[in-house]
């Protein structure tokens, strides 16, 4: 049923920083291949916003490779962790306040995302308001008095700010403990996330291995949890699998929305292939290693190529993964044409000037400053001086982009003129009305 152990080891340690703890793993593998019996894989997300880029579909690959091995995913969607949200402060999103409604329509989108990756027919999805939201006052209170405050300053989040006299709020100690206990009620064996995680998922061991706190999650245990309990109710431990953090395209920090650094998996085959090409080459290593599945020494020879090639090659991977195949190549084709080979695009949005400024045009023009107004490209006058002062503004007159820097700058008004505004405001003048009827 399951591959041999050295195989498995061989696709879980590839694209991974920290295995804890390491020495249990094979054990784990070994036992698993004895008794027929799949290792529970957690990922838990909590939908606090709708986009799922490159970054999150890292440990979301991880839990792919661990189904093709013949293990059970198990989703976690943190619909009470989220109402808490993570203190390390890293997701803006956390900073609004969502209803449980927010909550839910997020979940929805996020699975759709992630179905992407992970194979859902397959997997288990699990709500941890399933069971927070069930527990009493008593209940929470068994559990919170599992975990000490000397444990939590461990922490590194906590450590910090508590160095840095921040105030660390009473309702973020409950998030690293709830996210352990979810551990708990679905019997992981393995846990995946990045490195920051390290703190919750060796609390989890701890909670998993006290009894009383696996007594307290039985009633939202399945039959097959419940079997793997030891004679004294304890749970075998889970084992941490954390994945280096993806940077984002400026090729340093962490790739997250909030710092417009990154690559979406619902963006357009064009958008994702454009950001593909901002890449930095030194970054190329990381994003072959953990987005693809080609073998690591095939990689170095795509490396040793000519960049732009190896580019468009990670680009075409990934984008057929999340979009119809053969689009990447369409992609391709057009970031050359439009990118490189610097022509304009196909798409353009027509414009049709109005009778009225035909008609006050003088020598058949128009002033820059109207025409951005009056196409929607600018939403009004004050903002187009400032485009126009900013250098963003341009026609295209004969095949040449000319650029506009006043707001009285005429335009000449004829069909299949192309003017626009910064990377992606283009218009093209149609169907001029020139009747005085």
């Amino acid at each position: 049923m399951f591959p041999p152990v050295e195989d498995q080891l061989a696709i879980i340690r590839r694209g991974v920083e920290k295995i804890v703890p390491e020495e249990e793993l094979a054990q784990k593998l070994e036992h698993s291949r004895k008794t027929c019996r799949p290792l529970r894989v957690k990922y838990g997300i909590d939908p606090t916003g709708i986009d799922v880029h490159l970054g999150h579909t890292v440990p979301l690959r991880k839990m792919r490779q661990f189904q093709e091995l013949g293990h059970q995913a198990v989703i976690i969607i943190g619909n009470a962790t989220a109402m808490v949200g993570d203190p390390s402060g890293r997701d803006q999103a956390r900073a609004k306040k969502l209803t449980a409604e927010d909550i839910e329509a997020n979940a929805r989108d996020y699975l759709n995302q992630v179905g992407k990756v992970v194979d859902l027919s397959k997997a288990e999805v699990h709500r941890n308001g399933d069971w927070f939201g069930a527990m009493g006052l008593a209940e929470i209170l068994r559990l919170c008095g599992q975990v000490t405050i000397a444990q939590l300053l461990t922490r590194d989040d906590f450590a910090k700010r508590y160095a840095a006299a921040t105030p660390i709020f009473l309702h973020e100690c409950l998030y690293p403990v709830m996210q352990a206990f979810d551990s708990v009620c679905i019997g992981a064996d393995i846990e995946l996330g990045g490195t920051e995680q390290l703190y919750s998922f060796m609390l989890a061991r701890d909670l998993q291995k006290d009894p009383s706190t696996c007594a307290l999650a039985e009633q939202w245990m399945n039959d097959d949890v419940k079997s793997r309990r030891s004679a004294e109710g304890a749970l075998p431990q889970q084992i941490g699998v954390m994945s280096p953090i993806l940077v984002g395209l400026d090729g340093v920090r962490r790739m997250g929305k909030s710092l417009g650094n990154y690559i979406g998996v619902s963006e357009s085959p064009y958008d994702m292939m454009k950001k593909f090409m901002q890449l930095p080459d030194s970054v190329m290593q990381m994003y072959y290693e953990l987005l693809t599945d080609i073998p690591l020494a095939e990689v170095q020879q795509i490396l040793a190529g000519h960049p732009q090639e190896s580019k468009f090659r990670l680009g075409q991977l990934v984008i057929d993964e999340f979009h119809q195949t053969g689009t990447s190549e369409t992609a391709v084709a057009q970031w050359k044409r439009e990118v490189r080979d610097k022509e304009l695009p196909t798409d353009i949005e027509p414009y049709q000037v109005p009778k009225q400024y035909y008609l006050l045009a003088v020598d058949g023009t128009m002033q820059i400053g109207d025409m951005l107004v009056e196409s929607k490209l600018c939403p009004s006058y004050s903002e187009a001086v400032r485009k126009l002062r900013e250098g963003a503004v341009f026609v295209y007159e004969n095949g040449e982009k000319k650029k506009l820097m006043n707001r009285s700058d005429r335009v000449k008004i004829e069909n299949g003129l192309v003017f626009g505004m910064g990377k992606k405001g283009l218009r093209k003048i149609e169907s001029i009305d020139v009747s005085h009827s």
